[in-house]
């Protein structure tokens, strides 16, 4: 018996957009429910502009999408800004510039809201994707398949059934938590003791009037300050969006606006100049401070009907999903009664849950040692020499320049490849090299820094003996010199 299967998402993220994208390519008729209003709207854009973090899009981003959309990935890069490294802007005003990669590769700067709006244009340009906003999720009745949401606008309360549900609702998932009355998930949530707020450094004006960008567009720039930073990402309309981490306790004594200037030109003086004062005082008093959450689950399904991907599970991949069901030879035209289990889908929903457990803990655990990189690590001259030599090994021992497009036919089949050949430094592998599972990335790193950290105490107990012979040589001669 065919009859097309139906998937409901819950969430019009980015990630909700995408797999809503991926169920319909593979036949899945998809809905796609969201508490929000339609983010194209004026006054969604305007919320989200105050609280949303750039996104810097890397090869591993892209090829997730190009694995699903290659024309969508293609018209991402028409709206994203290159950035070839970090500029770091020191305490007493020196520029350092911090290339990522020695081919010169970049990743992406690109506006969140955009994002979103494109691959919510994409999705909806096919005749299998409708979408529902403002339609807020109650509860979930697994067994049944039906969902329960709530229609903000015209407050009464909605069902819908499904066959697979997808949440791909952020870190406060619902339904994540209707998953736990079924699943026996381990969960872990963290709040980390910072938080930020997102502030806006505008563009400039040549001598015709024309806006120009007032730093280097092609760099992520960062203010590290030990214990918070300020970040400034490049966008199109020459402005760039800045975001404030520190922690909670820093920011809970800036209650004054002399007490907010006073702070800031203290540790970010050339961003205050760039800002304007009276703008960087509107921003951090109006936009909301908001918090840095870490979770971590498993499993991340239930049977063969639901499964987290995006901020819910933290970092789980649509591409990998896709890939998935598509080995598991899911058919959404094959009709399977509801009260019974797809074999197949379940096989594969496990499988995700199993396989990409590692991976997860991987890129929470990689994620916190580059916030704590960028924050302070960048302006260690130790960091430093650890990345010299870093980028030497890779040079010596490995010259292949694997470009974003050498990728795309390769991931459309395989998940990943194991471990990569050679010297390959941790920031090439998490970003340049998507053929690589974050777990794998993390092991290899593991057991090079062991290399770097014997090559470094070799070199300082070298360096050491040289500088005792030289002074032992120079006290000979002096002392030769005094008996002549």
């Amino acid at each position: 018996m065919s009859s097309t299967r139906e998937a409901l998402i819950v969430g019009a993220g980015p990630v909700g957009c995408l797999a809503a994208l991926a169920l319909a390519k593979r036949g899945w008729r998809v809905s796609l429910y969201e508490g929000r209003p339609d983010p194209r709207l004026a006054s969604s854009k305007a919320a989200a502009r105050a609280r949303s973090i750039n996104l810097a899009i890397s090869h591993r981003g892209l090829c997730a999408i190009n694995a699903i959309d290659p024309k969508a990935a293609q018209s991402f890069l028409q709206a994203v800004v290159p950035m070839r490294g970090r500029m770091i802007h020191h305490s007493n005003g020196n520029l350092d510039s911090q290339l990522y990669d020695r081919d010169g590769q970049c990743i992406n700067s690109i506006d969140r809201g955009l994002l979103n709006e494109s691959l919510l244009e994409e999705a909806l340009n096919s005749e299998n994707v409708n979408v529902h906003f403002t339609h807020k999720l109650q509860y979930v009745d697994f067994e049944a398949r039906v969902m329960t949401f709530r229609d903000l606008n015209a407050d009464k309360d909605v069902s819908a059934g499904f066959d697979f549900c997808i949440g791909a609702d952020g870190s406060f998932s619902t339904v994540r938590r209707q998953m736990m009355r079924v699943v026996r998930m381990n969960y872990q949530q963290e709040y980390l003791s910072d938080e930020y707020i997102e502030l806006k450094l505008p563009a400039g004006k040549d001598s015709q009037g024309n806006p120009i960008f007032l730093l280097d567009p092609n760099h992520l720039h960062i203010w590290p300050r030990h214990s918070f930073m300020l970040i400034a990402l490049p966008n199109q309309d020459k402005t760039f969006t800045c975001t404030l981490f520190a922690p909670r306790s820093e920011l809970d004594r800036l209650t004054s606006p002399e007490s907010i200037l006073s702070w800031f030109k203290l540790h970010f003086p050339d961003a205050v100049t760039l800002m304007g004062e009276k703008a960087l005082l509107h921003d951090f008093t109006s936009n909301p401070r908001s918090p840095l959450i870490c979770t971590k689950s498993k499993p991340y399904h239930y049977l063969d009907r639901a499964i987290l991907l995006g901020d819910a599970a933290h970092s789980m991949d649509v591409r990998v999903l896709d890939l998935m069901l598509q080995q598991m030879a899911v058919d959404p035209t094959t009709a399977v009664p509801r009260q019974n289990v797809d074999e197949a889908m379940a096989r594969a929903l496990n499988l995700y849950s199993e396989n990409r457990h590692e991976d997860l803990v991987a890129i929470c655990d990689l994620a916190m040692n580059n916030y704590i990189e960028m924050r302070h690590l960048v302006t260690s001259p130790l960091f430093l020499f650890k990345k010299a030599l870093d980028n030497l090994l890779y040079s010596l021992s490995n010259r292949r320049n694997m470009r974003f497009e050498s990728f795309n036919e390769q991931l459309s089949r395989v998940l990943f490849e194991g471990e990569p050949r050679g010297w390959v430094p941790l920031y090439t592998m998490v970003t340049f090299r998507p053929d690589i599972s974050y777990a794998t990335a993390k092991n290899k790193v593991a057991r090079q820094s062991r290399v770097l950290s014997i090559l470094g105490w070799t070199g300082t107990m070298l360096v050491g003996m040289a500088g005792i012979l030289a002074l032992r040589g120079l006290r000979m001669a002096v002392s030769h010199r005094s008996q002549a």
